[in-house]
């Protein structure tokens, strides 16, 4: 299947899946245009013709036609706006504003439903995709990633945001959130910034992921807690925070850069593939409420 007609066919997937070709939008009275001009109006409180045109990319005769049908129906209501009287803002009535609740509603019962269905980490999948299909579809600059060293607070970051993912992508419990406290803990009490290392990545001031260059011994170093947040995945940064804690430690005249992974994170392995590490040794064990192989890797410097 070529790429037009994926596209397509995921096109008509969805709108059958979200009721958009039923004559009433999710059992209302209104078909799915009036829906949505009923509830960006709702969302916004009040506004022009040409702000709604703008927002939902309508043509203003089109969109002239459904406010009018709207205003017929009592949902819909206009006036004079106060800094120009040739503007008139628009607004919900109270028949409006209830159609406009239980349409809210419905659609957050139908979303709730179609996510429970769903385990936990196909829930975090699904919301990463759409995340990624908006952000390339809308085409807005993405903001840059900087790097740099930790900081006070950074440590409960990096705790809260692996018990986060780790759960939601993976469903490992709470115990691994302790593992990785003890991790960032020890780091935090044993710290020598001559040959250890903290990597926070930051976009628009939060952070979104991390690494650790943590000593072992006098000639080897360990890679700890890679993480990269969903919203930025795709634009190399796990690559990017390898390679910095492997510039590191050569610097710091490491001769061996080790790391333990498990084989079902197939992302971070194929980085780790891709930088120069090899697979020395792998292990079965259950932790964090799971069955897991535990992969033991290794790259000389």
């Amino acid at each position: 299947m070529n790429r037009i007609d994926a596209i397509r066919r995921f096109n008509r997937f969805y709108t059958r899946r979200i009721g958009a070709l039923q004559q009433g939008y999710m059992g209302s009275t209104f078909p799915l245009p009036q829906a949505r001009v009923l509830y960006e109006i709702g969302q916004r409180g009040e506004c022009t013709a040409s702000e709604l045109g703008a927002e939902l990319d309508l043509d203003l005769g089109y969109l002239s036609r459904l406010l009018q049908g709207m205003k017929r129906q009592g949902v819909v209501q206009g006036e004079a706006a106060r800094e120009d009287a040739r503007r008139v803002r628009l607004s919900l009535t109270a028949k409006g504003r209830k159609a406009y609740q239980l349409l809210d509603n419905r659609s957050r019962e139908l979303v709730a439903g179609m996510l429970g269905r769903l385990a936990s980490p196909d829930q975090a999948r699904l919301v990463g995709a759409l995340q990624a299909v908006e952000a390339v579809l809308d085409g807005k600059k993405q903001a840059p990633i900087t790097l740099r060293t930790h900081r006070p607070g950074d440590m409960g970051w990096v705790i809260q945001a692996h018990g986060r993912l780790y759960f939601e992508e993976r469903g490992w419990d709470e115990r691994f959130e302790a593992l990785v406290a003890e991790i960032a803990a020890a780091f935090v009490q044993n710290f020598d910034k001559s040959r250890e290392r903290c990597w926070i990545a930051e976009m628009d001031g939060e952070p979104v992921g991390c690494v650790f260059a943590v000593e072992e011994n006098r000639t080897t170093a360990k890679l700890r807690l890679l993480l990269v947040e969903p919203k930025v995945r795709g634009r190399g940064l796990g690559r990017r925070l390898v390679e910095e804690c492997i510039a590191f430690c050569r610097d710091k005249g490491y001769r061996k850069l080790v790391l333990w992974t498990q084989s079902n994170l197939t992302a971070a392995r194929a980085i780790y593939a891709k930088t120069g590490f090899k697979k020395v040794k792998e292990e079965k064990h259950a932790s964090f409420g799971t069955k897991l192989t535990g992969e033991y890797w290794e790259l000389k410097l």
